[in-house]
């Protein structure tokens, strides 16, 4: 990307792109080069057009066992061994501070493009750059008689050489690259959405990490790194549209590239009461800086544009599980009544209400659970259930006493919303039932003692009863007409 002596016809200059060591910048060591150390091609091609040379090397050079770019147009190209120092902003050819634009595609195509492989686009990469740093400020710098350091860069020469002479190629990538640096250049965003709904312990839910460039578009093909803590990432459902292999289920880390919209999705399983996702990615800087050459008549090397780390993190709160509490009363004197059967339902009183795990609380016969209230009490409390849910206790069959007033297609029942970590206090009553203070013989009643409401009655008891209270009324009745007879 400078001068370069090789047996051709015209004098042959190496045009100076921006060093692209990969996504790192080449190493300082103490000491000049050593004499015989050459000059050493990467990728790319001679491109010729510009008045005054008969061509110019138009791609990255092999400078420490790594591929870069230069910048410094027709200053002389360095060699193998090359030493570099750390420098200042990338600045143009004529000293003056690039637009900011024009700077945030310079990085961002050093970010992208820095290690292709492919020979036009590491042609388009130094065309590109060659066309923002040494932009010719008026015709004048085009003048071939110019020393080399004064000579600008006739960027549509180049542009035309390569469409007429088989690099047709070469030039579709220019126009490509060009407009994907207009595209997505920097600054870009880094944001991460968690589940709108509330997380539970082994349960997962969908995550999603969203990169957007300087336009606030979604950039594709971003590399994000995704980390969990207290929690398990299965990457079954990352963005497969953007040809991500799905990493190892239950991992603590996974890296994946962002799709189309420039997002990629993750399952995360809670662990712990904190989740925490990191998703973090290399972006390209606003401004890239050279890499000064300890020969200043060598090009300058720049660093890419990925030295800028990015994270974004999402964290929630694993909703706690809560706890029902049920009594049984008596409807009139509010006392705790035990040995009532009740289901724990959902809202619709017929499913079954949901553990912490997310299954349903279902018994032997895969009905809802159920659970008898304390014969002290009247009360029964179920634990460990998801939270929030709309919570209901049926009654599934009376306590002994209150059988009467019981309808089975309308059982007494309670419902409320069960909130995370806290306990929802629900009440059911009943009616007990009724036994008669007294019954009626004749005009005159016949008081019977009064005791204990009575719980329960069997068939037989009732028919004993009805017998004393008949004969009772004989007795009577005899002792009526003996008296008569006197």
């Amino acid at each position: 990307m400078g001068w370069s002596a090789r047996p051709r016809a015209g004098v042959r200059a190496l045009t100076g792109l921006v060093a692209a060591a990969l996504l790192g910048t080449l190493s300082v060591t103490a000491g000049a080069a050593p004499a015989s150390a050459a000059s050493q091609e990467g990728i790319g091609h001679d491109v010729g057009g510009q008045a005054g040379f008969g061509s110019v090397w138009l791609g990255s050079y092999v400078v420490g066992g790594q591929q870069v770019f230069c910048v410094s147009f027709l200053l002389k190209a360095p060699d193998t061994d090359e030493q570099y120092k750390p420098g200042d902003e990338l600045l143009t050819k004529w000293g003056t501070k690039l637009p900011a634009d024009e700077a945030a595609n310079i990085s961002y195509l050093l970010l992208r493009y820095g290690d292709t492989k492919n020979a036009d686009e590491a042609t388009a990469l130094a065309h590109l750059l060659h066309s923002w740093t040494a932009a010719p400020r008026s015709p004048a710098d085009l003048e071939p008689s110019l020393p080399k350091d004064k000579m600008a860069y006739n960027a549509q020469a180049h542009l035309d050489f390569m469409r007429e002479h088989g690099l047709q190629a070469a030039a579709d990538a220019v126009e490509r690259l060009e407009t994907d640096a207009e595209t997505n250049r920097g600054p870009w965003t880094a944001s991460m959405t968690t589940p709108k709904g509330d997380q539970h312990l082994g349960e997962a839910a969908e995550w999603t990490a969203t990169v957007k460039n300087a336009h606030g578009k979604g950039v594709p093909g971003v590399a994000v790194k995704l980390t969990a803590t207290d929690a398990t990432l299965d990457g079954d459902k990352a963005d497969s549209a953007a040809g991500n292999a799905s990493p190892q289920a239950a991992a603590k880390d996974v890296t994946l590239k962002t799709g189309a919209d420039g997002t990629v999705a993750v399952k995360l399983t809670p662990t712990g009461d904190k989740p925490k996702l990191v998703a973090s990615l290399t972006a390209p800087a606003d401004r890239p800086y050279v890499r000064l050459p300890i020969d200043t008549a060598v090009q300058r090397v720049v660093s890419t544009g990925g030295e800028k780390e990015l994270t974004a993190q999402g964290v929630v709160n694993v909703a706690k599980p809560g706890k029902v509490q049920v009594t049984k009363t008596d409807a009139t004197t509010g006392q705790g009544v035990g040995g009532a059967v009740l289901r724990i339902t959902a809202k619709d009183k017929t499913s079954a209400a949901l553990g912490q795990d997310g299954k349903p609380l279902t018994g032997a016969d895969g009905k809802p659970a159920v659970v008898t209230t304390d014969g002290k009490t009247g009360g029964v409390t179920v634990e460990n259930l998801r939270a929030p849910q709309e919570i209901c206790v049926v009654e599934a069959s009376p306590p002994p006493g209150y059988t009467n007033a019981f309808d089975p297609k309308n059982p007494p029942s309670a419902c409320g919303t069960l909130k995370p970590g806290e306990t929802l206090a629900l009440t059911v009553a009943n009616k007990a039932n009724e036994v008669p203070r007294a019954i009626p013989a004749g005009d005159q009643p016949v008081a019977l003692a009064h005791g204990v409401v009575e719980t329960s009655y069997s068939g037989p008891g009732l028919a004993g009863l009805g017998l004393l209270v008949l004969l009772a009324a004989g007795l009577i009745g005899v002792a009526a007409r003996r008296a008569s007879r006197r």
